[in-house]
């Protein structure tokens, strides 16, 4: 079986045939609903289940960086990128803290884009505008970082048959396809398909790399501690300085994901959404890690790779643990299927994100208020597809590793913490001092990052500008008192029946 590969027809074959289950998904997902009203199409008129729901929070939290970009991190860095397994927790930790709070006041107004919380919390335009462009740079980051994943992915796990270019374009036009035909839901199916090839695949992965190396997981250790004892070795303080900051600055940002807030919304009552978050809490363990180990097992199986090289890592295993025999083989090809399509349904859940956002929060309410909402779905649509347009360009010559676009959103979202966290439980949280904290974080944030400017001991920019943002906006509205811009009544407050009946519905 040592000729067996992905390159070639076989790869072909592989991604023709997910494709034509996430066309048909979207299809499936299509029939029957009412694509024009923006409940539906944006959140699958809140009534996803505890399978869908999981599968779709799973997909937005391991994208297709967790798997194509992660490995090859561990690789590059060693031993001190076991910081990506806690901070997946900690992103557990952080939707804990808010999400279930958030969804009965959710429930009970009716919201449908992240934006409408902070609009009925605070009661400030100008706040809700600037968070909707901190939004709209995230997810724009986020679908660049996903398009590049997605080429380098295609790319890798064929062997370079299908090149980067042609497979983004074919399966950007797949993502698109689907998603404006089915909205959130062909998206929450589409997740659990992945899911569940993503959890078998990986899991198949990591076996079959510790079975090349002779199932020797401490030999492999010990010889990287020979040849590169640096990945081994104990970090210095300001590695482990960098790694804490790390695990903070990527739980609060990951949880406010404008897409990961949606999801929120989604779910069909409180009930199930804390399961769905129960059992997230498990997949650090069950995803991230397992990742982890097949990179360092990778210095073993391709030592010496170059930076760009070691980019397409997981996809020259997948190869190399389908040359083992039939049963690794059928299981890798799983696999295959199973990153692409994470790839694509992480990129379809941030487009679908971004679309709201431009319909509901710029379009429907500043350029045409009047607007119906058939129109509005429309036209986010439409603005969904020229941002796709614009970042494909960009996705040709990627600025960087995938982490290092990675980390560059988290400079900026991470700042849109405060108002939802912050905001949910302090009643005294004032509109202007929250605007100028975070205006203040993200200009902070994003000048020091623009600059290159890293003298903080290990701490990154983004939580020096959410440090900022905190300050101004806690001893800003301890200053002005009871926020005057603010709605007169608690906005957290709910009528008893009406609060009980989100929560048990």
């Amino acid at each position: 079986m040592n000729g067996l590969s992905f390159s070639g027809t076989s790869g072909v074959l592989v991604l023709g045939a997910y494709a034509v289950v996430m066309l048909a998904i979207g299809w499936w997902a299509g029939r029957g609903t009412t694509s024009t009203s923006a409940r539906s199409y944006y959140l699958s008129g809140g009534g996803l289940g505890f399978v869908a729901l999981f599968f779709t929070l799973y997909a937005t939290q391991y994208s297709g960086n967790s798997i194509v970009g992660y490995a090859p991190e561990a690789y590059r860095s060693g031993f001190s990128w076991w910081q990506s397994v806690p901070f997946m927790i900690a992103v557990i930790a952080a939707y804990l803290l808010f999400a279930p709070r958030l969804y009965v006041v959710a429930k009970r107004e009716g919201f449908i884009t992240p934006t409408d919380w902070v609009r009925h919390r605070f009661g400030s335009g100008k706040l809700t505008i600037l968070v909707a462009v901190l939004m709209l740079w995230g997810l724009a980051n986020y679908l660049l970082e996903q398009l590049v994943a997605m080429g380098q992915g295609i790319a890798g796990l064929t062997g370079t048959t299908i090149p980067y270019e042609v497979g983004v374009i074919a399966f950007v036009l797949v993502m698109l396809v689907y998603s404006w035909s089915g909205g959130m839901r062909a998206v929450a199916l589409t997740d659990v398909m992945q899911g569940i090839a993503l959890l078998v695949g990986i899991g198949v992965l990591l076996f079959g790399a510790l079975y090349l190396v002779g199932g020797d997981l401490g030999g492999v250790t010990a010889a990287l501690a020979q040849t590169d004892p640096e990945k081994v070795a104990v970090p210095e303080t300001a590695t482990s300085v960098e790694w804490l900051s790390m695990i903070v600055m990527i739980g609060l940002g990951a949880a406010v994901y404008p897409h990961a807030i949606q999801r929120i919304y989604a779910a069909r009552s409180e009930r199930t959404l804390k399961r769905s978050l129960a059992v997230m809490a498990w997949m650090p363990l069950l995803t991230t890690a397992v990742v982890f180990v097949v990179g360092i097992v990778g210095t073993q199986l391709f030592p010496g790779l170059s930076e760009d090289d070691s980019e397409q890592l997981v996809g020259m295993i997948a190869n190399q643990v389908a040359g083992i025999n039939v049963v690794f083989y059928l299981m890798m090809i799983l696999l295959f299927g199973g990153v692409v399509a994470a790839i694509v349904s992480t990129a379809d859940s941030a487009l679908l994100a971004f679309s709201s956002v431009v319909s509901r929060d710029i379009y429907g309410r500043h350029i045409a208020p009047d607007a119906s909402e058939k129109r509005q779905v429309l036209v986010g649509k439409v603005a969904g597809v020229v941002a796709v347009a614009i970042l494909l360009v960009l996705a040709w010559n990627p600025p960087g590793t995938l982490y290092e676009i990675f980390v560059l959103k988290f400079e900026l979202i991470v700042q849109l913490a405060p108002v939802f966290m912050l905001g949910l439980y302090w009643r005294r949280m004032a509109a202007g001092p929250a605007f100028w904290g975070m205006l203040a974080g993200a200009l902070l944030s994003g000048g020091l990052t623009v600059a290159g400017v890293d003298d903080f001991g290990g701490v990154p920019g983004g939580l020096v500008g959410l440090a900022v943002n905190v300050l101004i906006c806690v001893v800003g509205s301890l200053m002005v008192g009871r926020p005057d811009d603010g709605p007169d009544e608690d906005p957290l407050a709910a009528e008893p029946a009406r609060a009980g009946a989100a929560s048990s519905a």
